[in-house]
């Protein structure tokens, strides 16, 4: 298999299309971490932290979402829809490991669909413990000007498929080299998208600013890996956000030197073992 999964399943999601769910187990796993990817990427790209945490019997279940599945241009109807599917996703993991413990785990814009989860899902199954982000999406990096914003909202509405310009940051993702590599790689072989449509990107910014004022009602253990070199996401304002969670909730930790991906930097290692300890000291 491409990404060195256990397996593979198929997840019916909520516009009834089946999505590849990615696997990478341990024979017996203690935990089971669920994790959504982040924008313009896929399931797949877990396939580095997913391999260090199944060495400590914890496995890692993804799956492609919604206008993420080998296209080249990622177009949604709505936010809602990556909301749904969640809900999809987690019924499809506590029936494959019922008991086991589920951590929510979420990189960049998943990270975003995870904050929206933990603050507006009413019944949280108490089978999850907490939730690990990395580079939370609560902003972006990439200041877009009030003119073209306008007309990014505009083109939502009238031409929701089409491809709005974003700058290829790929070389600023991680400073492993072998990994940027394997973006491009995956790129060219259209497992990861090159083109946002305006539907997306004004849907993302919409979440976003739904998240304003809302941050101190989180009641959820969370550990989050900020990135201090962060292109992609804000970390100015992930920081101001997570100021409202209650103290003994959170923990936060920065990595100053870090691109945008924390889970697939040279220092990842130290993530891993930072995000096992925390588990282990009394969230399951």
């Amino acid at each position: 298999m491409r990404f060195s999964e256990d397996r593979l399943d198929k997840l019916k999601c909520s516009d009834g299309i089946e999505r590849t769910i990615h696997v990478w187990e341990p024979e017996k796993p203690r935990m089971i971490f669920v994790a959504i990817h982040g924008g313009m990427a896929h399931a797949g790209d877990y396939v580095t932290p997913a391999l260090w945490f199944k060495q400590h019997d914890i496995a890692t279940i993804s799956f492609d979402m919604q206008g993420h599945n080998q296209q080249k241009k990622v177009f949604i109807p709505s936010f809602q829809v990556f909301l749904d599917d969640l809900l999809l996703f987690i019924d499809w993991a506590k029936r494959s490991y019922p008991g086991t413990p589920l951590v929510m785990m979420g990189h960049s814009m998943g990270g975003l669909i995870l904050t929206h989860y933990g603050l507006n899902e009413a019944n949280i199954p108490k089978q999850i413990k907490g939730f690990v982000l990395s580079s939370p999406y609560y902003g972006n990096a990439i200041k877009t000007p009030a003119a073209l914003l306008k007309v990014a909202g505009l083109l939502s509405k009238i031409l929701p498929k089409m491809a709005v310009p974003i700058e290829d940051i790929k070389s600023h993702l991680t400073h492993d080299e072998t990994i940027t590599l394997r973006h491009r790689q995956d790129e060219r072989d259209g497992f990861r998208a090159s083109q946002a449509s305006a539907r997306f990107a004004i849907e993302l910014l919409v979440a976003q600013e739904q998240l304003r004022g809302r941050m101190q009602e989180w009641e959820h253990p969370m550990f989050v890996a900020l990135a201090g070199q962060d292109k992609v996401a804000d970390t100015s304002i992930a920081e101001t956000l997570l100021a409202y969670i209650e103290p003994e909730l959170l923990e936060k930790r920065l990595y100053e030197q870090n691109f945008h991906e924390n889970f697939n930097e040279v220092n990842r290692e130290e993530i891993y073992q930072a995000i096992l300890e925390w588990l282990d000291s009394g969230i399951l």
